[in-house]
């Protein structure tokens, strides 16, 4: 087993202690609001020049949204594919925003501050490492294909027994999102848990070295984004580079049963802890069964056994469990205490989310889809106990590039040797998922047809599973189940 190195133990915030007591922080609500910011640092991180303005004016938040101004922000006009949005300049101002950014003027009369920068997008990630700088508390940075922003809400929600907890809001996990979500970090936050995502090469690169974290979680080596990646291989090199801005001293933790990540290293200078099922695994869980599609386990390290239930649907939330129980106890948070949080954990909506309306069970998991995550969905409603049908209504998954119709027809192969009793697909890729005696296809545009044959078909007693990649509007048809039964 892998020992957390000992400059990493020095990060701990002082409120180890109270974890470690078995004291509980609650998580209070907060508002977004930057820390002793003035324009004069913004030129500062930028290295833009003041055309106008007070320099010593003090800023609240970093907006890049001019419908989205509360007053006091500074307006990032970011210059899009579609749209320059230094065309909002003044509708922000008339928000209430305090200064803007500007790649397009020179010269420029007014009260407020108005910074000339180079390229605006770059001079947002130079606040948001700038303002990193000045942040003391530690940070753990989760990536990965499937999984991360359960698991971030997981990590989030076991370090919840021992600090006050700041995490990545929504999905702001991009090369935009990530500077903003640094700068409303506060000096009340004792440790923050932050998301960072990845579609294109060099992408994380430039994430990581923003957040420069102290902790950094791999959940997985997958499939998706494979169309814009090339490969599977291409994906692991982009995922590994979360490490361009893991700290000196740092920890790499991976899902030790991934085939990709049971044998990778940290860096020089990091070090390495697996969490996942496996006997390589430091952190491990045994034991592991599902009760009504909700997964039951023994979290197991060293000499400690901890029993942990969880209300989220699925086997595949047992390993985001044990990450998130593996991160809580190397920042000092005893782990029964860290379990008791995550058994408070709900879900997100669209994401495993379980209801029942006039007798039917639905599973709405229609946020997003890849071969893994639908596979887990589809074991969720095989878990389940009912008295009448079992139904799969899968929608394309999409960004698998030109090896899709193969990941579709796996999982038809899938449903092969795990039936479940009908099946209604809809899209042109999911056309391709043919199993069982009653299956049903839908064109892609045709949601109302498959809504209408769906509320024909189920009756009390019934189980549904919509899942599918957000694009297909799948959220759609749970949506008129919820309401019209």
């Amino acid at each position: 087993m892998t020992e957390a190195p000992k400059d990493f133990l020095m990060l701990l915030s002082c409120n180890a202690y109270a974890a470690l007591s078995g004291n509980k922080i609650e998580e209070t609500k907060r508002e977004a609001c930057m820390e002793q910011m003035t324009v004069r640092d913004i030129v500062k991180a930028t290295g833009g020049r003041l055309l106008c303005g007070d320099e010593g004016l003090s800023l609240r938040r970093v907006s890049i949204d001019s419908k989205d101004i509360q007053g006091g922000e500074l307006f990032v006009p970011l210059v899009g594919e579609r749209v320059d949005a230094h065309r909002f300049i003044g509708q922000a101002f008339e928000g209430g925003a305090a200064a803007v950014l500007t790649s397009e003027h020179d010269q420029m009369e007014d009260t407020h501050p108005w910074i000339r920068v180079e390229d605006t997008r770059q001079a947002l990630q130079a606040v948001g490492s700038y303002y990193r700088d000045r942040l003391t508390l530690p940070l753990v940075g989760i990536t990965g294909s499937v999984g991360k922003t359960t698991t971030r809400e997981m990590v989030a929600a076991a370090l919840s027994a021992g600090f006050r907890v700041y995490k990545t809001p929504g999905n702001k996990n991009s090369q935009v999102g990530v500077p903003i979500t640094l700068t409303e970090i506060t000096p009340a936050d004792e440790i923050g848990v932050l998301e960072l995502g990845m579609s294109m090469p060099g992408e994380l690169t430039v994430i990581a070295r923003i957040a420069r974290v102290d902790l950094a979680v791999i959940t997985n080596v997958g499939v998706t984004h494979i169309e814009q990646l090339g490969s599977q291989e291409n994906i692991y090199r982009e995922k590994l580079t979360i490490q361009d801005g893991l700290k000196d001293g740092g920890i790499l933790l991976l899902n030790g049963d991934d085939p990709m990540l049971r044998e990778t290293r940290a860096k020089e200078g990091c070090s390495t802890i697996y969490y996942g099922t496996g006997e390589n695994c430091d952190y491990r869980a045994e034991d592991i069964r599902l009760v009504e599609g909700r997964p039951v386990f023994t979290a197991v390290c060293k000499e400690r056994r901890i029993p942990v239930s969880l209300q989220v649907l699925g086997r595949h939330h047992v390993g985001n469990a044990m990450a998130a129980l593996a991160v809580a106890d190397l920042y000092g948070v005893p782990l029964k205490a860290a379990a008791e949080r995550l058994k408070e954990y709900q879900g997100f909506q669209g994401r495993q989310q379980i209801f029942k309306r006039d007798g039917v069970t639905i599973i709405d998991d229609t946020y997003n889809a890849s071969p893994v995550s639908m596979m887990a969905a589809l074991e969720v409603l095989l878990s389940m106990k009912t008295s009448g049908k079992r139904v799969a209504v899968l929608a394309d998954m999409k960004e698998l590039g030109q090896t899709a119709g193969r990941f579709h027809e796996e999982i038809g192969s899938w449903l092969g040797q795990h039936p479940v009793d009908v099946v209604f697909t809809l899209g042109e890729l999911a056309g391709v998922i043919e199993a069982g005696e009653l299956c049903l296809h839908f064109d892609g545009k045709d949601l109302d047809g498959l809504t209408e044959k769906l509320i024909e078909m189920l009756r009390p007693g019934d189980c549904v599973l919509l899942k599918g990649s957000n694009s297909m509007k799948l959220g759609k048809v749970a949506e008129r189940l919820l309401k019209d039964g």
